[in-house]
């Protein structure tokens, strides 16, 4: 494996995961680039362009135990072949779509092919880099690429939007996904669970639907009201599907995922690994522009190049983790990401409270948490996968994808919900008596969109007035204090679950 490890067909699988993992995170952070143009050339309403966004991770979280299951039974390299087939299709019906609702379901297909195509990435990598040193650097690689896709997503999409239009942004997949196709076909391993001898259907579909409907009930919760008959009916069905589920998987012969993983200490401290990045790093990404445009007041050329520091270490970072998992554990390494990552936010909460709180001030607290991010993320699936014997790769990893994409989709609606009522309490104490509750709230709404929030009522709350910026300011302080404190603590978890699971780990000796 030493001499071998990045020549012909490991090279080839290699080659096929930096593409499919680079179209999956580029198709989270490019396509927000092309928002105002959809909404002036489709005539997208406020709500479709947040259909368009939230279509891909619904459809992304609702497949991933699914795949998992489906790839280890009938074969990883099978189910990533359709994925990738699945994802260019469904790339190219964006690319044509001429309304925005064709656009919305080719947003949901390109999801599930995407969710699909990320969990088998992962299940290939465990079985065809085994072996310490190799399976390192092999998940270094997918961990920078992987970064590169979510951290320069919307610098590419802008200078896709710069030498062509909108269409290309998901037309370029098409081309991508062909060559993926071909690499995949000359150099992965099909691969199987030996062992499996049916398929629980029920327990599959069940579980997507209760997937599918906690996601919809968190990410939309804020429009369709999360105490309203139609989000409480939505909760309702999650929680009934996933009774019905655990129901299902005590009865059948099949299960479709093993509880008893949960007990593997080394796995668990990993998974918690993996809630972290998202009660922090990623979720915040989506908000870190408007805090460059709308508070300092930077246009989106210079904000581009701000979000590098948050995003470079992400790529930088990756191999230097596996090398230091190699020599001191991940049980160390993953828990001391995690609470560099919670420093840096912890950083950039007192920052934003300064009064030059520009980007020098903001500098140092974006590097530590992408530097955080950098040490936790692949080890964090190196682990999962690790932990668990091969031929359970796929349901291993989808397990890690799930854990990653759910809290996401729970914290990306706290964080706008936390940043409102940041905004809202500056507001109230600046404003004792001006205005009524509910209007101070609605315009707590308006200013964290980033638009205007003048009124007769409130002249001063124009997007130059220093009271719009202090209180968009005052809702960041809010945010970034919600993720250090959640990186922090759930830091200190991860770190005690590895510890009381020492005796299941293999020693660092082992892993070189």
């Amino acid at each position: 494996m030493k001499t071998n490890m990045l020549s012909g067909k490991n090279a080839l699988t290699l080659v096929a995961i930096s593409m499919t993992s680079l179209m999956f995170g580029l198709e989270i952070s490019s396509v927000p680039v092309v928002l105002p143009a959809l909404e002036r050339q489709l005539g997208g309403s406020f709500t479709e362009l947040q259909w368009l966004m939230n279509a891909y991770t619904l459809a992304c979280t609702t497949v991933l135990m699914a795949t998992g299951t489906l790839a280890d039974r009938y074969g990883r390299k099978r189910l990533y072949i359709i994925s990738i087939v699945l994802f260019g299709l469904a790339s190219l019906a964006c690319g044509l779509a001429g309304t925005i609702g064709l656009l919305i379901a080719g947003r949901f297909l390109q999801g599930l092919g995407g969710g699909a195509m990320l969990i088998c990435q992962i299940a290939v990598l465990s079985h065809q880099f085994r072996e310490g040193k190799g399976r390192a650097l092999a998940f270094g690689i997918w961990g920078i690429v992987f970064g590169a896709g979510l951290g320069f997503g919307p610098i590419i999409g802008s200078f896709i939007m710069a030498v062509a239009d909108w269409k290309w942004v998901f037309l370029v997949h098409v081309i991508v996904s062909v060559l993926a196709l071909i690499a995949v076909a000359a150099g992965v391993e099909e691969s199987r669970d030996a062992g499996s001898k049916g398929l629980n259907l029920p327990g599959m579909i069940l579980l997507s639907l209760a997937v599918f409907a906690f996601t919809f009930f968190i990410t939309q919760g804020a429009e369709i009201g999360f105490t309203s008959g139609a989000g409480m009916a939505t909760l309702a069905a999650a929680a009934g599907c996933l009774w019905l589920f655990r129901r299902t998987e005590k009865r059948t012969a099949y299960p479709l995922f093993d509880l008893s993983v949960f007990r593997i200490r080394p796995f668990s401290g990993a998974l918690l690994g993996s809630m972290g990045m998202n009660f922090s790093f990623w979720p915040f990404m989506i908000y870190f522009p408007m805090y460059f445009q709308q508070a300092l007041g930077y246009d989106v050329v210079t904000s581009g190049w701000c979000l590098l520091a948050y995003t470079l270490p992400t790529l930088l970072v990756p191999p230097l983790a596996e090398r230091l998992s190699l020599r001191f554990h991940a049980g160390v390494i993953i828990p001391l990401g995690m609470v560099t990552i919670g420093l840096g936010f912890f950083w950039m909460r007192f920052a934003m409270g300064a009064d030059a709180g520009g980007w020098q001030s903001i500098l140092p607290g974006a590097l530590l948490g992408g530097i955080g991010l950098g040490l936790t993320n692949t080890p964090v699936t190196n682990t999962t996968t690790q932990f668990l014997p091969g031929d359970k790769a796929g349901m291993a990893s989808g397990i890690d994808m799930s854990a990653r994409l759910i809290t996401l989709a729970i914290n990306i609606a706290l964080m706008g919900m936390i940043l409102i009522a940041g905004i809202y309490s500056h507001l109230a104490a600046a404003l004792p008596g001006t205005a009524q509750s509910a209007e101070l709230y609605r315009l707590s709404k308006t200013i964290a969109s980033g638009s205007a929030a003048e009124g007769a009522a409130l002249p001063s709350l124009s997007p130059t007035g220093p009271l719009y910026k202090q209180a968009l300011i005052h809702g960041f302080e809010w945010v970034t204090l919600y993720a250090a404190v959640g990186a922090t603590l759930l830091a200190a978890l991860s770190y005690w679950v590895f510890a009381k699971g020492r005796k299941d780990t293999p020693p660092s000796a082992a892993w070189r």
